[in-house]
């Protein structure tokens, strides 16, 4: 989401930190960078000018002046501004109150609320151990309702069932009831979006709220949205109180204007944030921790929480054996561990948190060719049998062929992904025999594993 205003913040950044002091004339000209790098990701224009202001107070105070790396200071007051514009602290959602605790999604017209509700109830119920129930009171898109109940099922959570011809307002009445008798822990009431300037849909919702009487309210925003969703952001405090906001599809090609803009206008923290399509995709907000993204520093605190919750304990179990000694790795291991990328949301989002230069993740992914690659690499070896992924030594020329039109693929790809699986196997071999400082050396190009260069 990031991605460009990264590079103009990290440029700017590396301006300064060679400089032996500073001038009021290098401050001015990194000022200048980061201000048109805010206004180019679309932050809203009176957000900028305070941020660019306060930075410029300290900049110019004893806390910058006194250091003996100023430069660096400088992108220190950076860090901390940025933390303080996206909210100082991460603010999870409250659970002390005697349930059902309600928690109502608000929300313009596409912004994903319905997805937003499965993501969240399958969060709290892996992450919280919550009992959860949704609830769909969107009367005016029947589709909607339907789309809840469906979602519902995959994320296992229970469905109060509502009809397009009922009044909202009753719908909740009844949820709550079915929600206490059915001891829920959590009940997520899903409303109709509607767009800021209809009076009667905001009147219908606020009917809703009070009835509903949530202990949460959180505005579901989409990033891609851009300066409309800052106004929209705006209404939707005027006319609920909320208690936090949601942002979704920051995983598309959001300038991330909305993230800097919506809590800094509303006063109201950022608690989560849609990363995907999947199910799982949806990630607590560190402001500190998004700071760091922004800048550069990478986020390897949210990477190694991803990987305790996602990936397979037994299968890497099962392949850190393997590199013990050495030997078996085989191409159903490589599978394995390309799915359990793809289940991190893929390498882009994995980069994304480690602390590489934004010219250096860029030039990564292009040599990998993103996650379209790995998923082609997945086909390729689901289409070879078993003893083939085994024994890759037995795929001969006609083996390659069959296994290549039957993943939709070339030969050449084929190919690629067995000397990709070779050289990884020489790296293991290595690792067992002298440690990390073999592997590293079998590593081509100095940091990109075997076969992703």
């Amino acid at each position: 989401m990031f991605d460009n205003l990264t590079e103009r913040l990290s440029d700017a950044a590396r301006n300064l930190t060679g400089k032996g002091r500073l001038t009021d004339a290098n401050i001015k000209d990194t000022l200048r960078q980061v201000r048109l790098a805010l206004l180019e990701a679309d932050v809203a224009l009176p957000v900028v000018k305070s941020f660019v202001e306060r930075i410029r107070e300290r900049a110019v105070g004893e806390e910058v002046g006194k250091s003996l790396t100023p430069g660096q200071a400088l992108v220190k007051v950076i860090h901390a501004e940025l933390v303080r514009l996206l909210g100082s602290e991460s603010a999870p959602l409250n659970f002390r109150a005697q349930p059902p605790i309600v928690i109502l999604l608000a929300g313009l017209q596409g912004a994903g609320k319905t997805t937003t509700a499965a993501k969240l109830a399958k969060r709290l119920k892996v992450t919280e151990k919550k009992k959860v129930m949704l609830v769909s009171v969107d009367v005016h898109r029947p589709a909607a309702i339907l789309q809840l109940q469906t979602l519902a099922g995959e994320v296992g959570a229970l469905h109060c069932h509502s009809d397009a011809s009922e009044k909202p307002v009753r719908i909740v009445e009844r949820a709550l009831d079915e929600a206490l008798r059915s001891h829920v822990d959590v009940l997520i009431v899903d409303t109709a979006g509607r767009l800021h300037i209809d009076q009667e849909m905001m009147h219908e919702i606020a009917a809703v709220h009070e009835k509903a009487n949530p202990h949460e309210t959180l505005f579901v925003v989409d990033s891609m949205a851009g300066q409309d969703a800052v106004n929209a952001a705006t209404a939707f405090d005027q006319a609920l109180p909320l208690t936090g906001i949601v942002l979704t599809k920051t995983d598309g090609d959001a300038k991330g204007g909305v993230a800097l803009s919506v809590r800094e206008v509303t006063g109201k923290p950022i608690r989560f944030m849609g990363v995907g399509e999947k199910m799982d995709a949806l990630e607590a907000f560190h402001p500190d921790r998004m700071a760091s993204r922004i800048l550069g520093m990478g986020d390897v605190l949210s990477l190694v929480e991803e990987i305790e919750q996602k990936v397979n304990k037994d299968k890497t179990e099962k392949l850190a054996k393997k590199l013990k000694t050495g030997r078996g790795f085989d191409l159903s291991d490589l599978r394995d561990q390309l799915e359990q990328m793809m289940n991190m949301g893929g390498l882009a989002s994995m980069l994304e948190k480690l602390p590489l230069p934004g010219k250096v993740n860029s030039a990564a992914l292009q040599k990998t060719g993103s996650d379209k690659m790995i998923r082609r690499q997945v086909a390729i070896i689901n289409s070879m049998t078993p003893g083939e992924r085994r024994f890759p030594k037995i795929i001969n020329g006609s083996r390659k062929k069959r296994i290549a039109s039957g993943a939709g693929q070339n030969i050449q790809d084929v190919n690629r992904l067995l000397k990709q699986h070779l050289q990884m196997e020489k790296m293991m071999r290595k690792m067992s025999k002298g440690g990390m400082k073999n592997m590293l050396r079998g590593m081509s190009g100095g940091g990109m594993p075997p076969g992703f260069s």
